[in-house]
């Protein structure tokens, strides 16, 4: 508090306004007095803070989940702070064992290169780029030397490395362990060092690591950063957290009809929580959002509508957001078939003797991306062609020229035979 006893009333006024703003969905800020300092100091020197978030591009596409720190990275740049991105090329080679029961697989340079690029290109569809700078750990982790690695491990222990709950039911399950798995922590933590971090973001299961970064900084005579958590949001089968590997997943790179229609399955009880922590909604209108749910003034299907079309503007824009809206309406609240469906050709060489196997089918045409996939949603009564259902995965079909094939509410195909 000894930081504010100079400042002006408009300035106490500006660190309150700011610490409401980062509170917003926020599970826990460590420690909560330190970032209020350090905002003291923002606002009576008008330097920026920098606001660490550190990713490791393990798969090529975003989703709604991974939207939640971006979003609370979008309002520190709003409230005049610098975002320090971190691709974690060097660490992504290790994989976060944050949540894993064994050892991940180690990712080659080229999957890590490639999905970082990726990542980049849809994480600036919330992020400023002018108030980003993007920085990957291999420009200070790749040229230390063995002497420099068993120095950075000389500064924890093996116990505090059992505190992690993921380590610990691994050990007393008898589950192994790499000795290259500590170091996973030990790398992101030495990412706050050689940035100098004042504020790290991450979900509620980064605790330990984020942490890490603090008790690596006062080893190395730094000033300690702030760690910030939010919560972890769950997908659409609303139990486990949103994840493409679970398929309970909306990918900000989606199609728009596509964002629009997983938007629509979004449970009634979650809602609140996914426009408050994924949405660029603003305070007072989420006030009354959740007050109309409460009090039944808002139903919850004009609410999901409305969420849906939200997500489709902020990655797609406002027309597309029209336009998917519009195809819902018609296709799925009346009932009826879209006015475009757009046309795939079916090769004669795919068919033997004039037919071709359904899974078979649904792959050729792309409206499943494995046979696995194609298979179970056949077995789960999501294909139908011509709007008559197909039931058996193993069902031979005679396609012709501009039957429609249909998978779940949101995919449709015209074959034309080529």
């Amino acid at each position: 508090m000894a930081k504010e006893e100079q400042l002006s009333a408009q300035q106490l006024a500006e660190i309150d306004r700011q610490l409401g703003i980062i509170r917003r969905g926020v599970v826990e800020i460590v420690p909560e007095e330190a970032l209020r300092d350090k905002l003291a100091d923002f606002v009576r020197t008008g330097k920026p803070l920098k606001v660490k978030l550190g990713l490791d591009p393990s798969a090529p596409d975003i989703h709604v989940g991974h939207t939640v720190v971006l979003h609370k990275l979008r309002q520190f740049q709003l409230l005049g702070h610098e975002v320090q991105l971190i691709i974690g090329d060097f660490t992504g080679r290790i994989g976060d064992p944050t949540g894993k029961s064994e050892t991940r697989k180690q990712l080659t340079e080229e999957d890590v290169k490639r999905n970082a690029e990726t990542y980049q290109k849809q994480i600036f569809k919330i992020l400023d780029p002018s108030k980003t700078t993007v920085y990957y750990n291999s420009e200070w982790l790749g040229p230390m030397n063995f002497a420099d690695v068993v120095g950075l491990a000389a500064k924890l222990t093996v116990a505090r490395m059992l505190e992690r709950d993921d380590f610990t039911k691994r050990y007393q399950s008898g589950q192994p362990i790499s000795i290259h798995e500590f170091f996973y922590p030990l790398m992101q933590g030495y990412d706050s060092v050689a940035l100098e971090s004042d504020i790290e973001l991450g979900g509620t299961d980064q605790k330990f690591n984020l942490l890490m970064g603090r008790t690596l900084q006062k080893e190395y005579g730094k000033s300690t950063q702030i760690a910030v958590m939010l919560p972890l949001l769950e997908g659409l089968d609303g139990v486990n957290k949103m994840s493409k590997s679970l398929g309970n997943y909306i990918g900000i790179d989606e199609e728009p009809n596509e964002i629009y229609g997983k938007a629509m399955s979004v449970p009634d009880e979650l809602m609140a929580k996914y426009y408050e922590l994924a949405t660029d909604i603003g305070d007072e209108e989420l006030s009354r959002l959740k007050r109309g749910l409460a009090d039944g003034t808002v139903h919850p299907r004009d609410a999901k509508m409305r969420l849906a079309a939200t997500f489709v503007r902020m990655y797609h824009g406002e027309q597309a957001a029209a336009a998917a809206q519009q195809h819902f309406v018609t296709v799925f609240q009346q009932r009826a078939l879209p006015d475009e469906i757009d046309e795939i050709d079916l090769p004669g060489g795919e068919l033997e003797g004039g037919r071709i196997r359904i899974v078979k089918l649904l792959t050729t045409l792309g409206l499943q991306a494995s046979g696995s996939e194609a298979k179970r949603s056949v077995q789960q009564g999501a294909v139908k062609i011509n709007e008559i259902k197909i039931d058996d995965p193993n069902a031979d079909i005679e396609p012709r020229s501009g039957d429609v094939v249909q998978v779940g509410k949101r995919k449709f195909a015209r074959i034309r035979l080529a």
